[in-house]
Protein backbone atom coordinates (compact mmCIF):
# COMPACT_ATOMS: atom_id res chain seq x y z
CA UNK A 1 0.00 0.00 0.00
CA UNK A 2 1.25 3.57 -0.64
CA UNK A 3 -0.24 5.07 1.96
CA UNK A 4 -0.90 5.09 5.97
CA UNK A 5 -2.93 1.90 6.83
CA UNK A 6 -4.69 3.69 9.90
CA UNK A 7 -6.00 6.58 7.59
CA UNK A 8 -8.34 7.35 5.22
CA UNK A 9 -7.40 7.34 1.30
CA UNK A 10 -8.58 11.38 1.59
CA UNK A 11 -8.35 14.09 3.94
CA UNK A 12 -11.57 15.60 4.49
CA UNK A 13 -12.48 18.91 4.35
CA UNK A 14 -13.49 21.89 7.29
CA UNK A 15 -16.93 21.62 5.62
CA UNK A 16 -17.42 17.73 6.03
CA UNK A 17 -15.61 17.94 9.36
CA UNK A 18 -18.55 20.52 10.96
CA UNK A 19 -21.08 18.66 9.35
CA UNK A 20 -19.89 15.51 10.88
CA UNK A 21 -19.50 16.72 14.58
CA UNK A 22 -23.68 18.33 13.52
CA UNK A 23 -24.01 14.51 12.99
CA UNK A 24 -22.14 13.36 16.41
CA UNK A 25 -24.57 15.89 17.95
CA UNK A 26 -27.77 14.64 16.73
CA UNK A 27 -26.47 10.66 17.50
CA UNK A 28 -25.90 11.55 21.23
CA UNK A 29 -29.18 13.47 20.94
CA UNK A 30 -30.74 10.39 19.95
CA UNK A 31 -29.47 7.74 21.68
CA UNK A 32 -30.44 9.71 24.89
CA UNK A 33 -34.11 9.91 24.04
CA UNK A 34 -34.13 5.96 22.70
CA UNK A 35 -31.97 5.35 26.43
CA UNK A 36 -35.29 6.04 27.97
CA UNK A 37 -37.60 4.14 25.66
CA UNK A 38 -39.27 1.04 27.37
CA UNK A 39 -37.11 -2.78 26.02
CA UNK A 40 -40.68 -3.61 24.16
CA UNK A 41 -40.41 -0.33 22.53
CA UNK A 42 -36.53 -0.30 20.81
CA UNK A 43 -37.46 -4.04 19.93
CA UNK A 44 -39.98 -2.64 18.46
CA UNK A 45 -38.00 0.35 16.57
CA UNK A 46 -35.71 -2.47 16.08
CA UNK A 47 -37.79 -4.88 13.79
CA UNK A 48 -39.08 -1.66 12.02
CA UNK A 49 -35.70 -0.47 11.28
CA UNK A 50 -34.67 -4.35 9.62
CA UNK A 51 -38.19 -4.76 7.57
CA UNK A 52 -37.35 -1.07 6.00
CA UNK A 53 -34.05 -2.01 5.61
CA UNK A 54 -34.00 -5.29 3.59
CA UNK A 55 -37.25 -4.50 1.64
CA UNK A 56 -35.19 -1.47 0.48
CA UNK A 57 -31.97 -3.16 0.01
CA UNK A 58 -33.55 -5.92 -2.20
CA UNK A 59 -35.65 -3.05 -4.12
CA UNK A 60 -32.13 -1.07 -5.08
CA UNK A 61 -31.69 -4.17 -6.78
CA UNK A 62 -34.84 -5.02 -8.56
CA UNK A 63 -36.74 -7.02 -6.24
CA UNK A 64 -40.42 -5.99 -5.66
CA UNK A 65 -41.59 -7.12 -2.38
CA UNK A 66 -42.88 -3.85 -0.45
CA UNK A 67 -42.62 -3.48 3.09
CA UNK A 68 -45.78 -4.80 3.72
CA UNK A 69 -44.72 -8.34 2.13
CA UNK A 70 -41.27 -8.56 3.60
CA UNK A 71 -42.70 -7.60 7.12
CA UNK A 72 -45.12 -10.90 6.52
CA UNK A 73 -42.40 -13.07 5.65
CA UNK A 74 -40.16 -11.86 8.80
CA UNK A 75 -43.68 -12.93 11.20
CA UNK A 76 -43.55 -16.54 8.79
CA UNK A 77 -39.86 -16.96 9.90
CA UNK A 78 -39.78 -15.59 13.26
CA UNK A 79 -41.39 -18.67 15.77
CA UNK A 80 -41.32 -17.37 19.72
CA UNK A 81 -38.28 -14.96 19.12
CA UNK A 82 -36.48 -17.59 16.86
CA UNK A 83 -35.86 -17.88 13.46
CA UNK A 84 -37.36 -20.72 10.89
CA UNK A 85 -35.48 -22.03 8.50
CA UNK A 86 -36.31 -20.99 4.97
CA UNK A 87 -37.19 -24.27 2.94
CA UNK A 88 -39.47 -25.83 5.73
CA UNK A 89 -41.45 -22.59 5.00
CA UNK A 90 -41.19 -21.65 1.44
CA UNK A 91 -44.19 -23.53 -0.27
CA UNK A 92 -46.24 -21.84 1.85
CA UNK A 93 -44.61 -18.18 1.56
CA UNK A 94 -44.80 -18.83 -1.73
CA UNK A 95 -48.44 -19.54 -1.86
CA UNK A 96 -49.12 -17.28 -0.21
CA UNK A 97 -47.17 -14.22 -1.89
CA UNK A 98 -47.22 -16.03 -5.31
CA UNK A 99 -44.28 -18.23 -7.21
CA UNK A 100 -43.86 -15.16 -9.68
CA UNK A 101 -42.00 -13.34 -7.29
CA UNK A 102 -39.85 -16.40 -5.70
CA UNK A 103 -36.80 -14.75 -6.71
CA UNK A 104 -37.64 -11.38 -4.80
CA UNK A 105 -38.27 -13.57 -1.98
CA UNK A 106 -35.19 -15.55 -1.88
CA UNK A 107 -33.63 -11.87 -2.18
CA UNK A 108 -35.70 -10.78 0.74
CA UNK A 109 -34.80 -14.24 2.81
CA UNK A 110 -31.62 -14.08 2.24
CA UNK A 111 -30.94 -10.19 2.93
CA UNK A 112 -32.97 -10.74 6.28
CA UNK A 113 -30.89 -13.38 7.15
CA UNK A 114 -27.28 -11.84 6.95
CA UNK A 115 -28.38 -8.80 8.65
CA UNK A 116 -29.61 -10.39 11.75
CA UNK A 117 -26.50 -12.07 11.42
CA UNK A 118 -24.52 -9.05 12.18
CA UNK A 119 -26.34 -6.97 14.44
CA UNK A 120 -26.25 -10.03 16.63
CA UNK A 121 -22.86 -11.24 15.96
CA UNK A 122 -20.75 -7.76 14.51
CA UNK A 123 -18.15 -8.05 17.88
CA UNK A 124 -17.80 -11.75 17.06
CA UNK A 125 -16.86 -10.37 13.42
CA UNK A 126 -13.95 -8.28 14.30
CA UNK A 127 -11.43 -8.35 13.16
CA UNK A 128 -13.10 -8.91 9.68
CA UNK A 129 -11.78 -11.83 7.17
CA UNK A 130 -12.53 -12.43 3.73
CA UNK A 131 -13.62 -16.04 5.04
CA UNK A 132 -16.37 -14.24 6.77
CA UNK A 133 -17.75 -11.77 3.74
CA UNK A 134 -17.48 -14.75 1.74
CA UNK A 135 -19.64 -16.97 4.37
CA UNK A 136 -22.21 -13.81 4.49
CA UNK A 137 -22.06 -13.93 0.59
CA UNK A 138 -23.14 -17.54 0.84
CA UNK A 139 -26.22 -16.86 3.40
CA UNK A 140 -27.11 -13.98 1.11
CA UNK A 141 -27.79 -16.22 -2.04
CA UNK A 142 -27.77 -19.62 -0.59
CA UNK A 143 -31.79 -19.79 -1.37
CA UNK A 144 -30.95 -18.83 -4.58
CA UNK A 145 -30.52 -22.29 -6.30
CA UNK A 146 -28.89 -20.61 -9.71
CA UNK A 147 -26.26 -19.46 -7.47
CA UNK A 148 -25.29 -23.02 -6.06
CA UNK A 149 -22.02 -22.47 -8.74
CA UNK A 150 -20.60 -19.53 -7.05
CA UNK A 151 -22.21 -18.43 -3.94
CA UNK A 152 -19.18 -17.93 -1.55
CA UNK A 153 -17.09 -17.30 -4.33
CA UNK A 154 -15.01 -14.52 -5.86
CA UNK A 155 -16.08 -13.87 -9.28
CA UNK A 156 -14.50 -15.77 -12.40
CA UNK A 157 -15.94 -13.95 -15.64
CA UNK A 158 -16.13 -9.96 -15.37
CA UNK A 159 -19.34 -7.90 -13.91
CA UNK A 160 -20.34 -4.44 -14.00
CA UNK A 161 -22.07 -2.13 -11.84
CA UNK A 162 -25.78 -1.10 -13.59
CA UNK A 163 -28.48 1.28 -12.84
CA UNK A 164 -31.75 1.14 -14.33
CA UNK A 165 -34.60 2.94 -14.68
CA UNK A 166 -37.61 1.24 -14.13
CA UNK A 167 -40.02 3.99 -16.03
CA UNK A 168 -37.86 2.84 -19.19
CA UNK A 169 -36.10 -0.15 -18.52
CA UNK A 170 -32.77 1.34 -19.99
CA UNK A 171 -29.92 0.07 -18.39
CA UNK A 172 -26.39 2.09 -17.81
CA UNK A 173 -23.27 1.00 -16.46
CA UNK A 174 -22.61 3.28 -13.49
CA UNK A 175 -18.95 1.41 -12.99
CA UNK A 176 -16.71 -1.20 -14.75
CA UNK A 177 -14.98 -2.89 -11.38
CA UNK A 178 -11.80 -5.28 -11.13
CA UNK A 179 -10.95 -7.91 -12.98
CA UNK A 180 -11.29 -11.54 -11.73
CA UNK A 181 -8.60 -13.39 -10.57
CA UNK A 182 -5.56 -12.27 -8.69
CA UNK A 183 -6.48 -8.61 -9.27
CA UNK A 184 -9.76 -8.90 -6.96
CA UNK A 185 -8.15 -11.01 -4.66
CA UNK A 186 -5.21 -8.74 -4.27
CA UNK A 187 -7.66 -5.63 -3.47
CA UNK A 188 -9.89 -7.65 -1.42
CA UNK A 189 -6.92 -8.69 0.71
CA UNK A 190 -5.63 -4.95 1.18
CA UNK A 191 -9.05 -3.75 1.38
CA UNK A 192 -9.49 -6.05 4.51
CA UNK A 193 -5.96 -5.20 6.33
CA UNK A 194 -6.80 -1.55 5.78
CA UNK A 195 -9.96 -1.52 7.19
CA UNK A 196 -9.10 -3.58 10.50
CA UNK A 197 -6.53 -1.04 11.28
CA UNK A 198 -8.55 1.64 10.64
CA UNK A 199 -12.03 1.40 11.89
CA UNK A 200 -11.66 1.37 15.82
CA UNK A 201 -9.19 4.15 15.03
CA UNK A 202 -9.78 6.50 12.76
CA UNK A 203 -11.83 10.19 14.56
CA UNK A 204 -14.57 9.77 11.80
CA UNK A 205 -16.19 5.92 11.07
CA UNK A 206 -18.50 7.01 8.86
CA UNK A 207 -15.89 8.29 6.64
CA UNK A 208 -14.59 4.55 7.56
CA UNK A 209 -17.43 3.10 6.79
CA UNK A 210 -18.10 5.19 3.56
CA UNK A 211 -14.93 4.21 1.99
CA UNK A 212 -14.87 0.55 2.95
CA UNK A 213 -17.92 0.33 0.96
CA UNK A 214 -17.42 2.00 -1.99
CA UNK A 215 -13.90 0.42 -2.67
CA UNK A 216 -15.89 -3.06 -1.81
CA UNK A 217 -18.13 -2.16 -4.49
CA UNK A 218 -15.47 -0.77 -7.55
CA UNK A 219 -14.14 -4.33 -6.67
CA UNK A 220 -17.55 -5.78 -6.87
CA UNK A 221 -15.48 -9.18 -5.95
CA UNK A 222 -18.77 -11.90 -6.10
CA UNK A 223 -20.62 -12.95 -9.21
CA UNK A 224 -23.48 -11.53 -7.76
CA UNK A 225 -24.95 -9.70 -4.32
CA UNK A 226 -22.65 -7.20 -4.03
CA UNK A 227 -24.75 -4.29 -4.13
CA UNK A 228 -26.77 -6.10 -0.70
CA UNK A 229 -24.04 -7.10 0.61
CA UNK A 230 -21.68 -3.93 0.08
CA UNK A 231 -24.83 -1.72 1.78
CA UNK A 232 -24.35 -5.14 4.66
CA UNK A 233 -20.65 -4.35 5.19
CA UNK A 234 -21.49 -0.48 5.86
CA UNK A 235 -23.79 -1.10 8.56
CA UNK A 236 -21.23 -3.46 10.25
CA UNK A 237 -18.66 -1.09 10.09
CA UNK A 238 -20.41 1.37 11.73
CA UNK A 239 -21.53 -1.63 14.27
CA UNK A 240 -18.17 -2.45 14.19
CA UNK A 241 -16.90 1.24 15.28
CA UNK A 242 -15.88 2.66 18.75
CA UNK A 243 -18.17 5.10 18.73
CA UNK A 244 -21.03 3.82 21.34
CA UNK A 245 -23.80 6.57 20.05
CA UNK A 246 -23.06 5.42 16.39
CA UNK A 247 -23.10 1.96 17.14
CA UNK A 248 -26.21 1.92 19.25
CA UNK A 249 -28.16 3.69 17.43
CA UNK A 250 -27.81 1.91 13.96
CA UNK A 251 -29.80 -1.11 14.57
CA UNK A 252 -32.54 1.30 15.14
CA UNK A 253 -32.26 3.29 11.75
CA UNK A 254 -33.13 2.19 7.83
CA UNK A 255 -30.65 3.86 6.22
CA UNK A 256 -31.22 1.73 2.81
CA UNK A 257 -34.57 3.08 2.76
CA UNK A 258 -33.33 6.43 2.36
CA UNK A 259 -30.55 5.14 -0.13
CA UNK A 260 -33.50 3.97 -2.25
CA UNK A 261 -35.31 7.13 -1.87
CA UNK A 262 -32.34 8.74 -3.98
CA UNK A 263 -32.12 5.65 -6.10
CA UNK A 264 -30.86 7.71 -8.90
CA UNK A 265 -28.65 10.05 -6.85
CA UNK A 266 -27.03 7.48 -5.26
CA UNK A 267 -25.79 5.60 -8.74
CA UNK A 268 -24.49 8.90 -10.16
CA UNK A 269 -22.11 9.98 -7.25
CA UNK A 270 -21.10 6.25 -7.44
CA UNK A 271 -19.60 7.20 -11.17
CA UNK A 272 -18.82 10.48 -10.11
CA UNK A 273 -16.58 8.70 -7.69
CA UNK A 274 -14.72 6.35 -9.85
CA UNK A 275 -15.26 8.08 -13.36
CA UNK A 276 -16.90 4.74 -13.66
CA UNK A 277 -13.64 2.24 -13.29
CA UNK A 278 -11.58 0.57 -10.91
CA UNK A 279 -8.61 2.19 -9.41
CA UNK A 280 -5.99 0.11 -7.45
CA UNK A 281 -4.57 3.13 -5.89
CA UNK A 282 -7.53 4.28 -3.69
CA UNK A 283 -5.98 7.96 -3.55
CA UNK A 284 -7.94 8.15 -7.36
CA UNK A 285 -11.53 8.16 -6.15
CA UNK A 286 -13.28 11.09 -5.51
CA UNK A 287 -14.92 10.13 -2.34
CA UNK A 288 -16.46 13.19 -0.51
CA UNK A 289 -19.37 13.35 -2.57
CA UNK A 290 -20.45 10.14 -1.25
CA UNK A 291 -19.36 10.74 2.31
CA UNK A 292 -21.85 14.17 1.85
CA UNK A 293 -24.17 11.61 0.85
CA UNK A 294 -24.25 9.16 3.53
CA UNK A 295 -24.02 11.80 6.15
CA UNK A 296 -27.20 13.12 4.87
CA UNK A 297 -28.43 9.92 4.60
CA UNK A 298 -28.11 9.17 8.46
CA UNK A 299 -29.16 12.41 9.07
CA UNK A 300 -32.72 11.45 7.48
CA UNK A 301 -32.67 8.18 8.96
CA UNK A 302 -32.50 9.24 12.60
CA UNK A 303 -36.18 11.05 11.88
CA UNK A 304 -37.68 7.79 11.49
CA UNK A 305 -37.21 6.80 14.73
CA UNK A 306 -39.54 9.19 16.38
CA UNK A 307 -42.17 7.77 13.95
CA UNK A 308 -41.54 3.99 14.80
CA UNK A 309 -42.44 5.78 17.81
CA UNK A 310 -45.32 7.04 17.17
CA UNK A 311 -46.53 3.99 15.45
CA UNK A 312 -45.60 2.18 18.26
CA UNK A 313 -47.62 4.18 21.23
CA UNK A 314 -50.49 3.93 18.60
CA UNK A 315 -50.44 0.47 18.21
CA UNK A 316 -50.80 0.27 21.95
CA UNK A 317 -53.75 2.53 22.44
CA UNK A 318 -56.00 0.50 19.83
CA UNK A 319 -58.54 -1.85 21.14
CA UNK A 320 -59.08 -5.66 21.36
CA UNK A 321 -61.19 -5.43 18.34
CA UNK A 322 -59.12 -3.33 16.30
CA UNK A 323 -56.05 -5.58 16.81
CA UNK A 324 -58.15 -8.28 15.78
CA UNK A 325 -58.83 -6.71 12.49
CA UNK A 326 -55.42 -5.26 12.26
CA UNK A 327 -53.75 -9.15 12.04
CA UNK A 328 -56.62 -10.21 10.27
CA UNK A 329 -54.48 -7.95 7.22
CA UNK A 330 -51.18 -8.77 8.19
CA UNK A 331 -52.21 -12.64 7.49
CA UNK A 332 -53.22 -11.39 3.79
CA UNK A 333 -50.42 -8.70 3.67
CA UNK A 334 -51.11 -8.70 -0.41
CA UNK A 335 -54.71 -8.40 -0.37
CA UNK A 336 -57.42 -5.23 -0.39
CA UNK A 337 -60.08 -6.16 1.88
CA UNK A 338 -63.90 -5.35 1.86
CA UNK A 339 -65.92 -5.02 5.53
CA UNK A 340 -68.04 -8.35 4.64
CA UNK A 341 -64.91 -10.68 4.19
CA UNK A 342 -63.95 -8.96 7.66
CA UNK A 343 -67.11 -9.89 9.22
CA UNK A 344 -66.67 -13.92 8.09
CA UNK A 345 -62.89 -13.76 8.85
CA UNK A 346 -63.41 -12.60 12.49
CA UNK A 347 -67.30 -12.60 13.39
CA UNK A 348 -67.44 -9.61 15.02
CA UNK A 349 -69.99 -7.12 14.54
CA UNK A 350 -69.87 -5.54 11.42
CA UNK A 351 -70.77 -1.72 13.42
CA UNK A 352 -67.41 -2.72 15.33
CA UNK A 353 -65.53 -3.53 12.26
CA UNK A 354 -66.47 -0.40 10.70
CA UNK A 355 -65.69 1.56 13.75
CA UNK A 356 -62.19 -0.46 14.16
CA UNK A 357 -61.42 0.23 10.54
CA UNK A 358 -61.80 3.95 10.87
CA UNK A 359 -59.30 3.84 14.01
CA UNK A 360 -56.64 1.97 12.06
CA UNK A 361 -56.96 4.08 9.17
CA UNK A 362 -57.11 7.56 10.96
CA UNK A 363 -53.76 6.09 12.78
CA UNK A 364 -51.91 5.29 9.56
CA UNK A 365 -52.10 1.45 9.67
CA UNK A 366 -54.67 0.83 7.12
CA UNK A 367 -55.11 3.04 3.50
CA UNK A 368 -58.64 3.07 2.32
CA UNK A 369 -59.53 3.19 -1.49
CA UNK A 370 -63.59 3.44 -2.71
CA UNK A 371 -66.15 4.97 -1.02
CA UNK A 372 -69.59 3.22 0.21
CA UNK A 373 -69.95 -0.63 -0.52
CA UNK A 374 -67.01 -0.58 -2.68
CA UNK A 375 -64.36 0.42 -0.13
CA UNK A 376 -61.53 -1.92 0.48
CA UNK A 377 -58.46 -1.48 2.75
CA UNK A 378 -55.16 -2.42 2.75
CA UNK A 379 -51.85 -2.76 5.13
CA UNK A 380 -49.68 0.32 5.58
CA UNK A 381 -45.83 -0.01 6.46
Amino acid sequence: MLYDLTMLSFQPNLKLEKELKKLESLLVEKCNEVEGLKPEEKKYIEKQALISNIGASTRIENAVLTDIEVEWVDTALTKEGKTTAFEAKKNYILNKLSKDRERSIEEVVGCREILLTIYSQYKELFPLTETTIRGLHNDLLKHYKKADRYKGNYKTVPNKVISMNHSTGEEKVVLEPASPGILTKTAMADLIGWYNKTIQEYTHPILVATEFNFRFLAIHPFQDGNGRLGRALFVLALLQSEDKYLSNIVSKIAIDRHIEQRRSEYYSILHKVSKGKFHQEPQKYNLEPLCWFFIKVIEESLTDIETYENKYKNLMKLSEASLSVLNCFKLSPEKRIQVMELEKEIKLPRRTIQYSLKALTEKGFLQKTGEGAGSRYQLVF
